[in-house]
């Protein structure tokens, strides 16, 4: 039997207002129904450890889900850091809404617990990444952004390293075009792909949707003269912050999100540039394709409320295969 048209407008209108409340505890928004990504409680940049510091150690703290976590693994890898900063990685929890540090971390069961400890302000979020040590054995900074540049300086335990670990992920040269494409993909690219998934209504949307694919338009007009990264003939933190979005956008971003207008094998450069990043070394090892998709699609209930994790292309193939049919794309 037909469920009545009274019914329906009925339930519908009672599931969008849940909907509403749920969205409002996953990402604030404005009034317009952009998503606003909250302030960190740690977000002043620590200054560079001295040789005593070195020896107290320090610990950085990621998950495997998270991008903005992914990118300071990215540097901490890349710069072969591992001597000098040891790596903890935390799981989420979903029934919680919490990470939880497993073993215990200086005590703690969750990283609420290590920011309860360390002073944050209350209601503040416990986010990864996180940067712990020190002379105080404190959290010293969980702004990703600058994590990467502080990670980018930080000194060598060991002096037998390659040219790209020795650092200068941001060279003088490149200055203005570090500060103009980072700022961009922040907005654009990185949250982008949030303020499409967490967009309160069909306006904010295509907004940011559109930025969002203008903004992959460009790169791939960058990238097709033929120079290898973002920048031109060096690997920059340019190229390191646009990674941890682009490697999950087939698996994540595409069909959870809605960032759905062109798959990126309609962007050959950027294919190519993606595949040429993960090939780096170390890179392999800081992605997890299974763990992305179960913490996304499992995590984020307001954007999935079954709990279904859907089938998914071959990651190892997407590393592997050229991009098919690239001049299909319809430019918008």
């Amino acid at each position: 039997m037909a469920i009545p048209a009274p019914v329906v407008r009925a339930v519908r209108c009672s599931w969008h207002w849940q909907w509403q409340q749920l969205m409002g505890g996953l990402g604030p928004a404005d009034a317009d129904g952009n998503y606003r990504r909250p302030e960190g409680a740690f977000t002043e940049p620590p200054p560079l450890p001295t040789a005593g510091d070195l020896v107290a150690g320090h610990r950085l703290i990621v998950g495997r889900s998270c991008p903005w976590a992914h990118r300071t693994w990215l540097v901490w890898s890349l710069r072969q850091l591992q001597e000098s900063i040891s790596l903890v990685v935390a799981h989420p929890d979903p029934d919680g809404g919490l990470w939880r540090l497993s073993p215990p971390f200086q005590g703690c069961d969750t990283l609420r617990e290590l920011y309860r400890r360390a002073g944050a302000p209350p209601g503040s979020r416990a986010t990864v990444p996180v940067l712990v040590g020190g002379t105080s054995n404190g959290i010293l900074s969980n702004e990703s952004a600058r994590l990467m540049e502080l990670l980018d300086h930080w000194p060598q335990s060991s002096t037998d390293t390659d040219a790209l670990a020795k650092g200068d992920l941001q060279p003088a040269a490149c200055t203005a075009g570090l500060e103009q494409w980072r700022d961009r993909l922040q907005h654009q690219v990185n949250d982008g792909v949030y303020r499409c998934g967490f967009a309160r209504n069909q306006a904010a949307y295509d907004r940011a949707e559109t930025a969002l694919f203008a903004c992959l338009d460009d790169l791939e007009a960058c990238l097709a003269d033929g120079r290898p990264w973002i920048l031109g003939e060096r690997l920059t933190l340019v190229d390191v912050q646009l990674f941890p979005t682009l490697i999950r956008w087939e698996l994540v971003y595409e069909p959870l999100f809605g960032c759905s207008r062109h798959p990126l094998w309609q962007y050959p450069h950027l294919w190519s540039w993606r595949q040429r990043f993960y090939g780096q070394p170390g890179v392999s090892a800081t992605c997890s394709p299974s763990a992305w998709r179960q913490d996304y699609f499992g995590a984020l209930f307001p954007l999935n409320p079954s709990g279904i994790v859907p089938a998914a292309p071959d990651f190892s193939r997407l590393m592997q295969a050229e991009a098919p049919f690239p001049s299909c794309r319809q430019q918008p």
